[in-house]
């Protein structure tokens, strides 16, 4: 009979059962518990213990079967530990989870009104529980897209929301991932130009009952609890592991339409709450090696993500954790990147942010992570580190949305600060010698307003969340252009939708690595609201039926303008390793250079700017103001006369042979 071994952690299927492990360093014994179709609970002991990793081979375990642990070992919530075997436990490791979560005592380790006291009501019937899946796949042919950092445009999209209306979508597949791989839509995404989506969080989260109560819904999923498993509301084919495979084919759809897909992860907590939360798995196996607690108050969370608890990425079964399942989506998922969700929690050696972090220090040097994309959203609750990362890491550029919004709305003394976002933010990035690519670029994300709220509400609109309109920022720096919401008024409607093809247009001339807001392209609306996370229903989804076709095709033209022009695409402007090809010219109206009493005028909002990469030269003029603008036109490089390559201005001309052009109020043109 084969013999047991610590690893891999998780549940490995071998011949005549299947091989379990699981770490912990503070328990005394663990059982494994598998599940017949009618709920009836076998209970198998892992007899054998190397180090911290308990292990055994667990006869009839086959692809279906579902389970969970008992974990035993010490109730001392003062010291940290919350040991209570009469709640079944998730596998960290898990690859399927199948179930729903039946809010009530059982669920919790301790007695709600008295937390430091155990409860041991049986939460097995109360709890989703963890599937072995099939792990086999015919990948085919399929290759990586490998798509450079200069020439990725990133589209932001909900797996559900997606296609939830898409009337070119089969009814029973929509919001699922068979819908994302369907041709109509993976089509809109080829037709759009976008080379990557990067999926909100697909990993297996929790329906948190706070939200259950008002009769809403985690939509987003930043409440992680299964760090390998495919989320399994977002299935067609059945969530008794069928979740992997399908997740696996529209990866496989999309590759095969040159699209890449990096995964939106949430490694920074879980959905296990502080010392009031839920026991569904770290906090009942090993809740110190797991979670950050408080020093010298074991009984409490050190807290950096505003979500009760922190991942203790400084102890190596947590690190070991977080590494085993990036691997996981690379090497068995292939997906091509990710994007961490307040990934400076991660970074934080002794609470405090570093580069020389034990968990950057790991992807580094891992030959499997080290190529595949790498995105940081900059910041958690103690602090913004935008420009923190190391050279390899892009960025979620904060700073880039707040200025270019300020420029677009007229904003006095902020064009200094628009022309180094436009540049790919160099005052971050120059000076530690890092790429304008480090930056990724956006306007809006799923964490605000949508572009078209954005130019329709000058106040957030958040009832529907039943918090009194007090949660979501308020401060979005947005503009209505004099009435708020939808109208009728012509004028008003003309601004809109000049506005629109501002920010679409000028975040596709930036340096730096554009990011779309899925939906933006066809002017979703979520009346307002800049807080969606909870509304899984019409706010949040797409409606097809009510696209704006117009900007569609300007999207669409602004993309593959992008595409056409290298000089667009800059791997670097002024500093660089080695001489570079591309150049910038930083220009006045009036085809001056600008002087330092230029920058100060708080009332400039104009600017040209000449962008060079050998042969390839475009002029772009921006005009934040509310008067038209005369622009005088420098010579073009390598001669020629200038002529309009993109504008959000229908209407805009040039002359052949023109010194000059006239750029009406708020608006841009692109010259080539």
């Amino acid at each position: 009979m084969t013999s047991s071994s610590r690893s891999p952690l998780g549940v490995t299927l071998v011949d005549g059962g299947a091989n379990v492990a699981l770490f912990s360093t503070t328990a005394d014994r663990v059982e494994f518990c598998y599940f017949d179709d009618d709920g009836t609970e076998h209970r198998t002991e892992l007899t054998h213990r190397t180090g911290y990793t308990f292990h055994d081979i667990v006869p009839d375990v086959t692809v279906g079967t579902r389970y969970g642990f008992r974990v035993h070992g010490p109730w001392d919530p003062a010291n940290g530990l919350r040991h209570n075997p009469a709640k079944l436990l998730l596998d960290p490791y898990a690859t399927a989870i199948d179930g729903t979560y039946e809010w009530g005592q059982a669920l919790f380790g301790h007695d709600m009104e008295h937390p430091d006291q155990i409860d041991e009501t049986d939460s097995a019937s109360a709890m989703p529980k963890s599937v072995v899946a099939d792990r086999t796949f015919d990948w085919g042919d399929d290759t990586r897209p490998d798509t450079h950092l200069s020439d990725t445009v990133v589209y932001e999209v909900h797996v559900k929301g997606f296609t939830q209306q898409h009337p070119d979508v089969p009814e029973d597949i929509r919001g699922t991932y068979a819908g994302m791989a369907h041709p109509a839509a993976i089509q809109h995404l080829v037709d759009l130009g976008v080379t990557a989506v990067e999926l909100l969080p697909t990993q297996q989260f929790v329906q948190d009952s706070t939200l259950a109560d008002k009769g809403l819904r985690n939509y987003w999923g930043y409440n992680s609890i299964g760090f390998f498993a495919p989320h399994d509301e977002y299935a067609s084919s059945g969530t008794a592991g069928q979740q992997v495979a399908e997740f696996k084919q529209m990866v496989k759809a999309m590759h095969a339409a040159g699209l890449e897909v990096i995964m939106d992860v949430v490694y920074n907590h879980t959905a296990e709450g502080n010392h009031m939360g839920p026991t569904l798995s770290f906090k009942g196996i090993d809740n110190p090696s797991y979670y950050r607690l408080v020093e010298d108050d074991g009984s409490s969370y050190f807290d950096t993500t505003g979500t009760g608890n922190s991942l203790n990425v400084a102890h190596p079964a947590a690190l070991g954790l977080i590494a085993d399942s990036l691997r996981y989506w690379v090497e068995e998922m292939h997906v091509d990147g990710f994007r961490f969700d307040l990934a400076t929690t991660l970074t934080r050696q002794d609470n405090e942010a570093s580069r020389r972090s034990a968990f950057l220090d790991i992807i580094h040097q891992d030959p499997v992570l080290r190529g595949v994309k790498m995105i940081a959203e900059p910041w958690d609750t103690a602090g913004y580190q935008v420009g923190g990362f190391p050279a390899e890491w892009s960025e979620w550029n904060g700073k880039y949305r707040d200025d270019m919004r300020a420029f677009w709305r007229g904003d006095e003394g902020v064009l200094g600060d628009a022309v180094q976002r436009f540049l790919g933010s160099p005052d971050v990035y120059e000076g530690s010698r890092r790429a304008p690519v480090c930056s990724v670029d956006f306007v809006t994300a799923h964490d605000g307003f949508t572009l078209a709220d954005l130019t329709m509400y000058a106040e957030k609109h958040n009832e529907a969340n039943g918090e009194d309109n007090e949660d979501g920022e308020s401060n979005n720096t947005s503009f209505n252009g004099g009435i708020e919401g939808p109208t009728d008024d012509g004028a008003v409607n003309d601004y809109r939708d000049r506005q629109r093809r501002n920010f679409l247009g000028s975040l596709l001339l930036s340096a730096g690595v554009p990011m779309i807001l899925g939906g933006d392209e066809i002017a979703r609306s979520q009346g307002g609201n800049n807080n969606a996370y909870c509304h899984d229903d019409e706010i949040s989804w797409f409606d097809w039926t009510a696209a704006d076709r117009d900007l569609l095709a300007f999207t669409r033209s602004a993309i593959a303008f992008r595409k056409q022009h290298a000089a667009l695409r800059p791997e670097w402007y002024r500093t660089a390793p080695g001489d570079s090809d591309s150049t910038v010219s930083v220009l006045r109206a009036d085809n001056a250079g600008f002087e330092d009493a230029d920058w100060a005028d708080a009332g400039n909002r104009a600017v040209m700017l000449v962008l060079e990469h050998g042969s390839d030269a475009v002029a772009v003029l921006l005009n934040a103001s509310q008067t038209t603008v005369e622009f005088t036109l420098p010579e073009k490089p390598g001669g020629g006369t200038w002529s309009v390559g993109l504008s959000s201005d229908p209407d805009q001309q040039v002359d052949d042979g023109a010194g000059s052009v006239l750029v009406r109020d708020a608006s841009f043109t692109a010259l080539t």
